[in-house]
């Protein structure tokens, strides 16, 4: 299959490690590049951080309007239609990034996935079914899709992936109680979950940022 275009950034030469960071509706690869300076990543091996973007596609949540999307959203709350089929398809295009990673010498361990907003339910979504045991999963600002279906399609290589979540308290575009529910299905199942919320919107704020670095350090350490 064709890969998406992507953004890439190398904190040096020779990585050997990686993250894949997915962006949210309507934006592109672009979106949280100009973060990779702003990460302490000190004790860290090298790492190639992988900005794709979304293909376009209509929208129904906003009117049909063609805008760069993991997949169509119908609803805003966890009790409308999801749209599985793009779901599946974008975890295909996701996988198909972090093999490519593999091909470069990247290990399975050494990559991190992570997404903000729709790109935080794709990483969920993709990095607990995927078959080999992954470094860590960085969801911000987003919810697990198909939940109900977790628990038949979970992969055992990585029920003891480290995940991190955060939330923004007064977010109005996915309201804190559906990630909530998503972290304590997460927790119910046993995944070790690291939880905080920031007084914010639909954003990431500073102090986030460095608990982001923390979480990378901590994951992907040398």
């Amino acid at each position: 299959m064709e890969l998406l275009p992507c953004i890439e950034i190398q904190t040096s030469d020779n990585p050997s490690a990686a993250i894949i960071w997915l962006h949210g509706l309507g934006a592109d690869g672009s979106d949280f590049a100009s973060l990779v300076p702003q990460l302490d990543l000190s004790g860290c091996p090298a790492i190639r951080f992988v900005f794709p973007s979304a293909p376009s596609m209509p929208v129904t949540v906003n009117n049909g309007y063609v805008m760069p999307a993991w997949y169509d959203i119908i609803g805003r709350s966890d009790s409308d239609p999801e749209d599985r089929a793009g779901i599946e398809r974008s975890a295909i295009a996701i996988n198909a990034l972090i093999e490519k990673e593999v091909s470069r010498g990247i290990a399975y361990n050494k990559i991190v996935l992570a997404g903000f907003s729709q790109g935080c339910a794709m990483v969920l979504h993709a990095g607990l079914r995927f078959p080999h045991r992954l470094a860590g999963i960085m969801a911000l600002s987003g919810y697990l899709p198909l939940a109900q279906s977790l628990a038949a399609e979970r992969s055992p290589a990585n029920s003891d992936t480290p995940i991190f979540m955060a939330h923004g308290d007064w977010d109005a575009v996915i309201i804190p109680e559906r990630s909530e529910r998503s972290r304590d299905l997460l927790t119910t199942h046993g995944y070790e979950v690291q939880w905080k919320s920031y007084a914010m919107e639909h954003s990431v704020h500073p102090i986030e940022i460095k608990d982001i670095g923390h979480f990378l350090r901590k994951v992907l350490a040398a």
